[in-house]
């Protein structure tokens, strides 16, 4: 299916044409295993990108809430929260998220007896509970499990993280094309030749963001079940972290605090697993006087923005984790652990005690999301995978246009790529197999199967233009 190591002829060593057809082969089979993978990537990332538009109109009954004309003061958080527990009786509130903007309703997380979650939305004004969903059914929840691993589990985790990998050799090869090619295509543009108009579209737009897409493809490694976990185990090792790891917030790891938040972006919660002791509360003889709005009240004082998301104390030495408001600006990520007695901060934690790794991740995953430079990251990621599904459409209709006809090939183009004469490329290869465990090791089995099987069956060397 790609190309065997043979060494190349002079003539492609001068006159460059074999290396053109050699890059050409390897992006158009990267394309083809990698586009599927991508324009699902691409569709549910533009769905989560616009999750706090679309989400409040298609539940606008639950999300939305309107001022009443005679109330000028809305209900405390603690009102709201005994409001959550008499509906709920038999749940466990895990945290509270503040309405993000007016017109919003403040949303409760709980856990049943059964284990399921369930975000509960309360109207602010008459702490009144308008109803709950299971986060994970919501449009944008189905985008997450998408973009995460295809809603297949560690298979799938595994198929995104391949086709990243994949992805990534398409890129590199896409901007040899684009520049190797420069001048065929304008000559063809010129001419009037079918399909050029295409073709140009094509790469200028691919050059456009490929520097984007290579960015988000190597922002969201971190998240991988394979590398990701093997990266932070290499970091632990040397007293580095990829993710940061409060050891004094919340210890129910059953929590599942909203994605954008601070420390929330490992598979479990991040705090739960730190080193240090967790800080609890000191009951002393006198009855709880901190709640919610004291938790609140106190984190705000330590310069924690709104809207802020709270975590609620797992049992009697518990405390109160409050997480500030960092959406637009990882930097401002900072946590704030509120005694549930005496009210005073127990501990606090933010981006300024994260490892250096973890600040370059962190910064990463805003870039990754379209957060950290405000509108211009947010409309430059929307931009993003608007012109990576362009790609994935415009590639497949290049191939379709100029595929034989009768079926007996499937058209790729024919080269082989001159490994043995470029020690360069030859070790550029090996390290990026050596940096991508699952590349390197389904190169290698794309290249065994490709000699021993498909060069040695007359029908499949021909369907994939292996000659």
């Amino acid at each position: 299916m790609t190309q065997t190591l043979d060494r190349a002829t002079p003539r492609e060593r001068t006159a460059g044409s074999g290396w053109f057809r050699a890059f050409w082969r390897w992006h158009f089979y990267a394309a083809f295993l990698v586009l599927p993978v991508l324009l699902v990537l691409a569709g549910t990332g533009l769905i989560y990108l616009f999750r706090f538009q679309l989400e409040p109109l298609l539940h606008a009954d639950l999300m939305k809430v309107e001022q009443p004309a005679d109330i000028d003061i809305r209900q405390p958080y603690s009102s709201q929260l005994a409001a959550v527990e008499r509906s709920y009786p038999d749940a466990t509130v895990l945290s509270m998220a503040e309405p993000r903007e007016d017109g919003r309703s403040t949303v409760f997380s709980v856990v049943s007896s059964d284990g399921s979650v369930r975000d509960v939305y309360v109207d602010p004004w008459g702490a009144e509970v308008l109803g709950d969903l299971d986060p994970d059914t919501t449009l944008s929840g189905y985008a997450v499990r998408l973009h995460a691993e295809l809603m297949a589990g560690t298979w799938g985790d595994r198929l995104v993280e391949l086709a990243a990998c994949w992805a990534i050799v398409m890129a590199l090869t896409g901007y040899y094309l684009f520049l190797k090619g420069r001048t065929a295509r304008l000559r063809r543009r010129a001419s009037g030749a079918a399909g050029a108009v295409l073709r140009s579209r094509h790469g200028t737009v691919g050059a456009l963001v490929g520097v984007g897409l290579l960015t988000l493809l190597v922002s969201g490694l971190p998240w991988t079940g394979f590398w990701g976990a093997k990266a932070q185990t290499l970091a632990t090792d040397r007293g580095q972290s990829l993710w940061s790891t409060d050891p004094g917030a919340i210890s129910d790891p059953a929590s599942r605090l909203d994605e954008s938040l601070p420390h929330s972006h490992a598979h479990e919660v991040p705090w739960a697993l730190g080193g240090s002791p967790v800080p609890d509360s000191a009951p002393g003889e006198e009855v709880s006087v901190a709640n919610l709005d004291t938790a609140i009240q106190v984190a705000a004082e330590e310069g924690l923005r709104h809207p802020m998301t709270v975590a609620l104390p797992a049992d009697e030495a518990g405390v109160f984790s409050v997480i500030g408001y960092a959406f637009d600006a990882p930097s401002d990520e900072r946590t704030v652990h509120v005694d549930r007695y005496g009210g005073g901060v127990v501990a606090a934690y933010g981006f300024d005690d994260y490892p250096a790794l973890a600040k370059v991740v962190s910064q990463g995953i805003g870039l990754h999301e379209g957060r950290s430079l405000g509108l211009w990251s947010f409309w430059g990621a929307a931009l993003m995978c608007v012109a990576v599904i362009f790609m994935c459409v415009s590639g497949p209709l290049m191939w379709w246009r100029r595929r034989p006809s009768g079926g007996s090939s499937l058209g790729a183009p024919r080269g082989r790529m001159p490994l043995r004469g470029s020690p360069v490329l030859l070790v550029g290869l090996i390290a990026l197999g050596v940096l991508l465990p699952l590349f390197g090791l389904s190169l290698l089995a794309v290249l065994a199967l490709d000699q021993l099987v498909v060069r040695r069956v007359p029908a499949l060397t021909e369907w994939f233009s292996a000659a």
